[in-house]
């Protein structure tokens, strides 16, 4: 018997119960690593997320066989993976929010789609394709994202806060004090009476690699203090190496 019709043969045979539970495994594995990569850098989707989405993408992949086997062998054994495809992106946009003029949560996004692609191409059975590509996408989500932190950890993101207070004198200590803990600087200040309190404005900078992270305890930090009412911010990204 030909080569070739050996392997058609092969591609037409219906996946058994092990290779039903290999190919799951699979798209479980590949949810599990980049979830979790995910869940450790605190991002809006994690692992547990990233796991369901490659699962049930792998699943409607299986369905799709199981369907053109049996029931009609002129069907599209892809179609409803298509349908995964574009519906998942329905959950990314989930992750995605805006704070001030910046949107977060794009990569994770993202990442969601990605597992899910991946999760089809487990389902069909193409492993190395699976692996190939959770390998891809994990060196994207950690090795570039230090290349990117090393490419411009020249830049200083500076964010404008307007806080209002009902003790001045402690929220100006705790800016400051909380600036300097976080490696930032503080300029600009303002301040002015509001109907509770006081309302003060100034401009945060934070700079380095882990400027994001100094960035969010600041703000946290500010947010949470006893005697802060109210707090809005917005961004602005301002270079300060030519």
């Amino acid at each position: 018997m030909p080569w070739s019709e050996i392997f058609h043969n092969y591609l037409n045979l219906e996946p058994g119960i092990w290779e039903v539970v290999l190919r799951l495994a699979c798209a479980m594995v590949v949810g599990l690593v980049i979830g979790t990569e995910r869940e450790y850098t605190h991002r809006p989707a994690g692992m547990r997320t990233h796991i369901l989405v490659a699962l049930g993408a792998c699943t409607v992949s299986i369905l799709g066989e199981y369907i053109f086997m049996h029931y009609s062998s002129s069907a599209d054994p892809a179609r409803l993976s298509a349908q995964v495809v574009t519906g998942v992106g329905f959950l990314g946009a989930g992750t995605i929010m805006r704070e001030g003029v910046n949107v977060k949560g794009l990569t994770t996004a993202a990442s969601v789609w990605a597992v899910a692609c991946l999760g089809i191409a487990a389902g069909f059975g193409h492993y190395a394709l699976t692996v190939a590509g959770m390998v891809m996408i994990l060196l994207t989500l950690t090795v570039f994202e230090w290349l990117q932190d090393k490419m411009f950890q020249g830049q200083m993101h500076k964010k404008y806060y307007i806080v209002e207070t009902a003790d001045l004198a402690a929220t100006l200590t705790l800016v400051n004090e909380t600036a300097s803990v976080e490696q930032g600087s503080v300029t600009g200040f303002s301040a002015e009476a509001a109907a509770q309190g006081h309302r003060i404005s100034f401009w945060a900078s934070f700079g380095g690699r882990h400027r994001k992270q100094h960035q969010q305890r600041f703000f946290t930090a500010i947010a949470e203090a006893e005697h802060t009412l109210s707090l809005h911010t917005g961004d602005e990204a301002v270079q300060t190496k030519a």
